[in-house]
């Protein structure tokens, strides 16, 4: 299934409904003719990636750039698979592109490193080096974000012509309101906070905002993320 959230972007369903965190979203966009899927959902959402890209009116040929957010087995579970399949390029900032690789482990003493090792067998390892996206680079319409805390490497990605921001698990959404990335799967909620003030504060007034988690909003999201920055500014 895929669900058209705007002019030229889609959301596509993958993981499973209940419990909430293992319903994960991956995301597609016709970047001015430039197909282009963020992130990857767990290692068995090929087939509903490849079928969403078909809804949508393309083929799996046409994709071209795999935006990822972060390093999670739910955001990079099927990306090598579609590199190989592909060809894409494929972007994902410094901090977590080791962890993507296979080359970095992340820390064993730390409650998210250690659930990213348990997980990490389960990803495979593309045979291509990515592309590094540092904060402020351009990729297509698409300006990059460093929002650490979530991971260390954290990248959101914004299109103003497209209208959207993808906001990986900066943020999470239930019941219609937003809230921070919390704990349990955070490496840093102090670093979580802070980059959703300064997300907040330098991304243009785009409508859509598509997180990982949650319903994605597709009017007023930039407001939405600045609501949220002020409830947790104290």
């Amino acid at each position: 299934m895929v669900t058209e959230l705007g002019d030229g972007v889609w959301q596509i369903p993958c993981g499973l409904n209940r419990p909430r965190l293992l319903g994960v979203n991956a995301y597609l966009a016709d970047d001015d003719g430039t197909l282009t899927l963020v992130d990857t959902g767990w290692p068995r959402d090929e087939g509903r990636i490849r079928a969403a890209i078909t809804g949508a009116g393309f083929d799996l040929s046409d994709l071209e750039r795999i935006l990822v957010t972060h390093y999670d087995l739910d955001h990079v579970g099927t990306l090598a698979s579609l590199l190989e399949r592909t060809g894409a390029t494929c972007y994902v900032g410094a901090g977590d592109a080791g962890f993507v690789m296979g080359r970095e482990k992340p820390p064993a003493f730390h409650h998210k490193g250690l659930l990213q090792r348990a997980l990490g067998p389960f990803a495979g390892r593309p045979d291509t080096d990515p592309e590094l996206v540092a904060d402020g680079a351009e990729v297509g319409s698409f300006t990059a974000y460093h929002t650490p805390g979530h991971t260390p490497g954290h990248t959101a990605y914004v299109s103003e012509a497209l209208n959207v921001t993808f906001v990986g698990d900066l943020v999470v959404e239930e019941d219609g309101e937003l809230a921070p990335s919390p704990w349990l799967i955070s490496y840093d909620t102090e670093s979580v906070a802070e980059s959703i003030h300064e997300l907040a504060d330098r991304e243009p007034a785009v409508e859509i905002l598509a997180m990982g988690h949650g319903t994605p909003f597709v009017r007023a999201g930039a407001v939405r993320l600045a609501e949220l920055g002020e409830r947790i500014e104290a």
